[in-house]
């Protein structure tokens, strides 16, 4: 099994500018490169590969010396990234679903990683020492597990460090047993309410930022562009969007953690976030920015890379009718967001609007589980 380990790391003055000299290389690598791809399109009608530009790598070095000091397997990384970037340019272009997004040059501060593969760097105890930059003494809030493949440094936007370990053969995590089922309904007031009657409220971080925000950013747009007060004044801001990160994926690694260790199926509903984040009116408010808040998205990515490691399963339910279908008598109950009691006129069920629509995800679920393992038995 494949996992990544991220530490903040702190470094010295000489350290961090010859890291910042290894950014500033490589983004210009990789801006030579898309140039390079571009031109060899436009006037030769050919595309060039990972492999044709990494077998250019040599020959650069002797053109511009000052490429020497990087390491061959990182600028290779580098032509990696280009490469990836063309390919989800074609995969988005062949799937038709918004902007093609072609590949950008890099400007200053966009490009803020390099990655390391199995040499030019040694792990000794708690520093990290990478040829031609310098050491890096890490903070340790777990081991690192496995064998490393990877090492990743990167520069985040409020001039923090981290590094970022990629390994194999990490072990398992124990995880008790657990055979209960439970179907899960998420909303931006309440965060999610679950078949069980479990209720999560929504703690809205960036909504409780928000004044903080306001201030400081309005700081920024004050300051004059290229100065050393503007770019202090960019770094609070990033520090305060920080925060609401951290917070926010606190909150969601410790509830997805508590799911996967007490149940092993779970039934989530198969929703387009992307879709529903782009601020569609509903009842005379704009919700985009409250799911975007909530971070559904991340939580069931979360969900589903725990499930995996510890062998629960996750089950896509279809979301239409979950909310407006009586979970007693499965008669349609129409309603608008403003309606937070299901009442149904039929059998006089009177229930939460969300625990109603986390009961129906669980038995949607259990039906379309059913009838998969029926078409299964029969094949």
């Amino acid at each position: 099994m494949r996992r990544t380990f991220k530490y903040r790391a702190k470094i010295n003055k000489t350290t961090e500018q010859s890291a910042l000299n290894w950014l500033y290389l490589c983004r210009t690598l990789y801006n030579m490169a898309l140039e390079q791809r571009i031109d060899a399109y436009k006037k030769q009608g050919k595309t060039l590969s990972a492999y044709d530009q990494n077998y250019e790598l040599p020959e650069l070095k002797k053109l511009f010396p000052e490429f020497k000091i990087v390491n061959a397997q990182c600028l290779q990384d580098v032509t990696d990234r280009l490469d990836k970037a063309y390919q989800n340019f074609f995969r988005r272009i062949k799937s038709n679903k918004g902007k093609a997004g072609f590949p950008r040059f890099k400007g200053k501060n966009r490009y803020d990683s390099f990655t390391l593969k199995q040499s030019n760097w040694k792990l000794n105890g708690r520093n990290l020492c990478i040829r031609n930059v310098g050491r890096f003494k890490l903070f340790f809030h777990r081991p690192v597990g496995g064998i490393i493949k990877t090492v990743t440094i990167k520069r985040a936007s409020t001039g923090k460090w981290f590094v970022t370990f990629s390994c194999d053969n990490v072990p398992a995590r124990g995880y008790p047993p657990a055979d209960a089922s439970v179907g899960i309904d998420i909303g931006s007031k309440t965060f999610l309410v679950d078949s069980d009657g479990e209720k999560v409220n929504n703690p809205k971080y960036l909504k409780q930022a928000q004044r903080e925000l306001r201030i400081k950013q309005r700081t920024l747009m004050r300051r004059k562009k290229g100065s050393n007060r503007r770019n202090k004044a960019r770094i609070q801001v990033a520090k305060a969007h920080e925060k609401v990160t951290n917070q926010r994926l606190d909150f969601l690694h410790k509830l997805a953690n508590s799911y996967i260790n007490k149940y092993g199926t779970i039934f989530i509903e198969d929703l387009n976030i992307s879709q529903m984040t782009r601020n569609i009116k509903g009842d005379s408010k704009y919700i985009g920015k409250s799911i975007a808040d909530a971070g559904w998205g991340i939580f069931f990515n979360l969900l589903s890379y725990k499930a995996e490691e510890a062998g629960r399963t996750i089950v896509k339910v279809p979301s239409k009718g979950t909310t407006e279908i009586c979970s007693d008598c499965g008669e349609q109950v129409p309603k608008s967001l403003k309606v937070r009691v299901h009442r149904c006129p039929h059998c006089r069920l009177v229930l939460g609007r969300d625990l109603n629509a986390a009961i129906n995800v669980l038995r949607f679920g259990q039906n379309l589980q059913a009838q998969t393992s029926a078409v299964a038995g029969v094949a």
